[in-house]
């Protein structure tokens, strides 16, 4: 795992902390061909350049996200509003987070992907890759 987000995970404070920690945890052992570093200010693992799935804290909870998980068709994850494929699960307890559920969505995201790395030259429309 990059340093900045084991530091990033330290700054966390009390469930905060922990839920971070699993998160990094899960991602590192079933994505460990991913890239992975802070990008915008947290945490962020990548294929090919294309972001994949992140987490970053709010001011309530910890939001797991999924830059193509509206195409996953998981009833668990919400989808985000506007043009994205954006899905994401928020988390105010470690207990919450059901490991085999994000190793499932995890597995998804690899063959799940639409091209955000290339947004910008195509003037934010979004292609599918995989």
């Amino acid at each position: 795992m990059h340093p900045d987000i084991q530091k990033y995970n330290n700054n966390q404070i009390g469930e905060n902390y922990l839920i971070c920690s699993l998160l990094s945890e899960i991602i590192m052992e079933n994505f460990p061909e991913a890239e992975n570093k802070i990008w915008y200010a947290h945490p962020v693992w990548f294929l090919e350049g294309n972001p994949i799935v992140g987490y970053h804290k709010l001011k309530d909870c910890v939001r797991l996200l999924f830059w193509s998980g509206a195409s996953f068709e998981e009833k668990e994850l919400k989808i985000g509003s506007g043009k994205f494929k954006d899905a994401s699960k928020r988390y105010t307890d470690v207990s919450q987070i059901n490991r085999e559920e994000v190793v499932r969505w995890l597995e998804k995201a690899k063959v799940i992907q639409w091209d955000y790395k290339n947004i910008v030259k195509r003037k934010g429309v979004l292609v599918r890759l995989k």
